[in-house]
């Protein structure tokens, strides 16, 4: 998915929405757990109510990787079939030497046709520059999280900055605008800020609205740009809003709250 083709989207659905898919085995409705896969037919059912809603779908490949095979079977399908229209993100934070690099990237790219993965920038450009090898394809890059432990390194004073701030500065000399993306966290407005003035062409992916305690209206704020340049990841809230046999329907009317509130500044936008 090119650049032009992500805000055609926006444009078209009126929505910046991302839904995150965490299938926890723990958490998804019981009367699914008798079927073959439960973990697919459980993303089913939540791409099916929201894809109207979203333009981008992340699933988070721990909550497959873990059951072997047979959740890696489950990604595959999960990821066959999001609607085409949508931005797959497989969110697997992978970063490590180039050539293992070259083959995470094959991964996800070739073997299971993303349109993005997340990766760690830690070990520097030749663990993310492979990654940008790839025609139409996202890397998303880790800049400033949501979590907790974020203040433990990215947000630590060096001689040039904090260090999130060198990250964005030195990686947007690996890839433009067109192929590469940062996640930043919302759950600090003031930080979103600071990193728009740093990075004004790209687009955020941007955990932490909903259940984590982040406004979207504050996101917007100190987030958006001429180009929306905003996705807006909400997982918990949408897929978990419900852990009845109406499961997909809750997660419908959670979907189209959030959609009904972007509508509103997609529609002030003139991109």
């Amino acid at each position: 998915m090119t650049k032009q083709e992500l805000i055609q989207q926006i444009r078209l659905k009126e929505s910046f929405l991302c839904v995150g898919l965490d299938p926890d085995m723990g958490k998804i409705p019981t009367h699914l757990l008798e079927m073959d896969d439960p973990i697919f037919e459980f993303n089913k059912a939540i791409i099916d109510a929201t894809h109207p809603y979203a333009v981008a779908f992340k699933p988070n490949t721990a909550f497959f990787e873990c059951h072997g095979s047979k959740g890696w079977d489950s990604l595959e399908k999960t990821i066959n079939y999001i609607p085409k229209e949508c931005m797959i993100i497989a969110d697997a934070k992978r970063g490590d030497i180039g050539n293992t690099s070259t083959y995470y990237a094959k991964t996800f790219f070739e073997t299971l046709k993303a349109d993005a993965v997340t990766v760690a920038p830690y070990m520097g450009s030749d663990s993310v520059l492979p990654f940008t090898k790839f025609d139409g394809k996202w890397v998303v890059l880790l800049a400033l999280t949501s979590n907790e432990g974020a203040k433990d390194f990215q947000l630590k004073a060096g001689q040039d900055g904090l260090l999130f701030e060198n990250v964005l500065k030195t990686s947007m000399q690996w890839a433009s605008s067109e192929k590469m993306m940062f996640v930043v966290g919302a759950t600090r407005a003031e930080d979103i800020a600071e990193v728009r003035k740093l990075a004004p062409d790209y687009f955020f992916l941007v955990p932490g609205v909903g259940a984590q305690g982040g406004s979207l209206e504050d996101v917007v704020k100190y987030g958006a740009n001429k180009e929306c340049g905003l996705l807006v990841n909400s997982s918990r809230g949408i897929i978990y809003a419900s852990s009845g046999l109406d499961f997909a329907n809750d997660a419908k009317k959670e979907a189209l709250k959030i959609q009904n509130q972007m509508a509103l500044h997609v529609q002030r936008w003139n991109f």
